[in-house]
This record gives structure tokens, sequence and C-alpha cells, in this order.
């Protein structure tokens, strides 16, 4: 069976708020997920600009960026990745593990330090500026990435505090943390992941040390940008790095998930800029096809300090890596606080082998909602969010089936199917009445759309 897995992706954005004045911490109750039948909307829109969010101790004035809900923001802390015994847990120790003892220094000490505490509030200029990504790419909208203001936001990726990490002078380090983007709703999606992001930078002497008389070997020259290399790297220092890059990737997942599985490398982008980056694994079988990943933009890197040193970086996700480890079926499992669920990666040590056993699968309940879009913009992912902040871990699934265009008056109208499973007991149709309820009542509100209920 064939599974893609995306690690890194482009995102999108919305406009969805807060209340006038959160708070991380003592958030009502009625406002994070709950069993009971009581759906209030904590889904806003259009904050006034003197409200603001308070998160981790800092307080954000919000404005007309400002998106981020309540739901999300009762994650944030959360640090599943730091939490012993959890599988995202035991993931982020083996891929720890294995670089600290695969890649040792001069005097035996490990060439990578771990970064898994990094704030997961950062400013726009981190997450986006500080990589290189235009003014205009689509990876800025607000309908993918979750905003506090204009100035700030909850990281998107773990690469944002790549050009941090290499300015404070690291040649090699592993940064762990969790990532919020704004999505689509299924097994495999949640707008919370966490990933690991792994960066190497090289001087010429180790990269060239071992090479066969790589003495007169150079990393830069005054060329041209390729297809094959950026204008400033020479090709035999591009060629060693990705050598280099496909060794470790190569390395780390065979012994996580054994040495009878093969690597296979389709299409890899070398150079790569942010956020071109995107690697992907499909797992069939023996197989384990690597995508996307590559040489470090070097501007990226001598804007950090580093400008006589060539690198590498890689970013992979937890929860995907955990699920094909672990043959986990859904994403939402991680996020569980079932005993029955976190029992079973209780283990004497981070390499045992474990086979997750299935809880007790419990029916779904299926219902639709259609209505005509506004005539402004509408993105999926307001819907998805809106959904998403009513309905919380109850959706296991969201999806457009169908689109309609009136021939008269070209009126557009969606329809989409919501399933309804809770991961630990049965749902009844009167509870989820109550939700899908509220989220049609919402998005005519919030969405400004046209209901067909």
């Amino acid at each position: 069976m064939a599974m893609l897995w995306k690690f890194m992706r482009v995102a999108k954005y919305s406009k969805t708020a807060l209340s006038p004045k959160v708070k991380v911490r003592g958030i009502p109750t009625h406002s994070r997920h709950s069993s009971s039948k009581s759906v209030p909307s904590d889904f806003a829109l259009n904050t006034p600009c003197s409200s603001t969010v308070e998160l981790l101790g800092k307080a954000y004035p919000q404005d007309d960026y400002s998106n981020v809900t309540e739901k999300i923001l009762s994650k944030v802390g959360k640090n599943l990745h730091n939490r012993k015994h959890h599988p995202l847990w035991l993931i982020k120790e083996q891929v720890k593990d294995h670089f600290y003892k695969q890649y040792t220094g001069r005097r035996g000490t490990p060439l990578f330090s771990v970064y898994d505490g990094l704030s997961p509030v950062v400013t726009v200029q981190q997450n986006f500026d500080s990589l290189l990504i235009p003014q205009n790419h689509a990876s800025r909208r607000k309908e993918d990435n979750y905003y506090l203001n204009r100035d700030h936001m909850l990281r998107a990726h773990t690469s944002a505090h790549q050009w941090d990490l290499i300015h404070s002078g690291l040649d090699a380090f592993l940064a762990v943390g969790d990532v919020y983007r704004r999505d689509t709703i299924d097994n495999t999606h949640y707008p919370v992941f966490h990933q690991i992001e792994g960066v190497r930078l090289f001087s010429c002497h180790e990269l060239f040390s071992n090479v066969k008389d790589g003495e007169g070997l150079q990393l830069f020259e005054q060329g041209h940008r390729t297809a094959h290399k950026q204008e400033c790297h020479t090709m035999e220092a591009v060629r060693l790095v990705e050598f280099n890059l496909k060794q470790v990737l190569t390395k780390l997942m065979t012994h996580i998930f054994g040495d009878g599985l093969q690597v296979r490398w389709v299409d890899c982008y070398f150079p790569f800029t942010h956020p071109s980056f995107e690697m992907e694994i499909n797992f069939q079988g023996e197989w384990l096809e690597v995508l996307g990943c590559g040489v470090m933009e070097q501007q990226l890197v001598n804007s950090a300090g580093a400008q006589d040193k060539i690198g590498w970086a890689f970013g992979l996700g937890l929860e995907r890596l955990a699920m094909i480890l672990y043959d986990i079926p859904d994403i939402r499992l991680f996020w569980s606080e079932d005993e029955r669920f976190l029992k079973q990666f209780i283990v004497p040590h981070i390499w045992q082998k474990i086979k997750f056993q299935p809880l007790s699968r419990y029916p779904p309940l299926i219902n639709d909602i259609s209505f005509w879009l506004p005539s402004e913009t509408y993105s999926k992912n307001d819907f998805y969010d809106l959904a998403r902040t009513i309905g919380g871990d109850l959706i296991e699934k969201v999806v457009l089936v169908d689109e309609f265009t009136h021939p008269k008056t070209k009126k557009v109208s969606h329809c989409y199917r919501i399933i309804y499973r809770h991961p630990e007991r049965t749902l009844t149709q009167d509870e989820v009445h109550h939700i899908h309820q509220a989220i049609e009542e919402s998005a005519v509100r919030e969405l400004g759309v046209e209901g067909r209920f």
C-alpha cells in the first residue's frame, strides 16, 4: 500500500480572529474541546485593533492580520515532542540518538546540538524574510498561517530558527518543535504538528579533507546559477554537499525503519531556495522515496555570518514518521489523553519495536452542509478553520463533495461532507446535531455565506 507523506508544504491564510482579549493560560473550559453538547463559537471577525493576545507571558496587540483562534492557542505549550513516552517524543529521541552516535567531533562529543524548547511564537521576519521568501510569495498569505498580528505569528516551520542558530555560530544542529498551519481536515492533517530541522555547514577543509588531491578544490567561484548549482558555488562543492545530505538521510531512514529499506531519490531540487524545499516520502513496501531537500541558499548563509561555509538543510514531520513506524491511523490520536493509547508507548528503551493496537473503531456520523459563497474572496481554509474551532477533534474529515455554479446568477455553491467520529467513544446524533448547527450558523455569520440548510 502506498502512502504519500508531505514533510514541508507551502501554506494559505484567513480572516478568523480571537475574541477581544484571550489568555492562553486559563482559557474558559467552553473554548477547549469538550464532549458536552454545549458548543459556543469562539470564532470572531474584525477584532478591534486595541485588543491583545496574551501568550507565553507576552502581550501581542491584534490588528487586521490577527487570525489565530482560541482553539489553536489552547495547543500552544503542550510540547508533545518533549512529553516522555509520547510517540512523538520517542521519534525525536530516536533521531537525536542516531545523530549523537553517528556524528561526533574530534573529541568524541556529538557534532549536532539539539534545540527542542524554542518558542513557537516568531516574527514574520524570522518565518519568512530571513529565509529569503519574497514579500508577495503565496506562502505568506493569511489563508495558510496563524498570525498574532502583522509582525508576529505562530511558526509555520522550524526553518524559522535557521538564521538565528547559524548566526549564533552553530555549524550543525537539530531544531525540534510544534508548527502551525491552516489546512484541510482529514486523518493525516492537523493545524498543529511537529517538525525536526537539520542543518549542517562545511568549511573548505571539512568538505574536501577526505578527497584525493582535494587541496586545490574551492567552495566558491564567480559563475552562473544553473539547474544544478548556485552561481557562487563550485560544482565540486555542490556534489559533495548533495552526497553528504543523501547519505545522512539514507542512514537515518534505514536506521529508523530497518536495514532492509532501500532509499531512492526523485526530483531532488539542488539548489533549493525556501520555501521551494519540499520533502516527501512514498512508503511502498521496502522502498522509501525522498524528494526535494538540498543545498542551502548561500545568501541566507552569508547573511547569518557564515560567509566562508556551504551547507545543507532538511525538515521532517514527526507525526508522519510516527504514523508510518507505529502504524497509527489517525493524526488526532497524538493529542489523545486516553490511557489505552498512551500506555502502548511506555517502553523500557526508545528503540523497542511497537505495533500500535487500534482502539475500538467507533462508528462515524456524517452530515453535509451546503451554502452559496459570498461575492468577495472566499477560502476553503477559512471554513476548515471554522469547523475545527467549533467541532474540534470530534471532526475526522471535511470533504468538498460538490461545487455548483448557477447558470443564470453565476453564484457558486459548495457542499461539504463533515465526518464526525470521536477517537475514544461513540458520538450521539443529538450532540453532533448541536455542533453541526453551530457550524452552519457561524459560517453564515463569520464567512458571509448564504445557507442552503
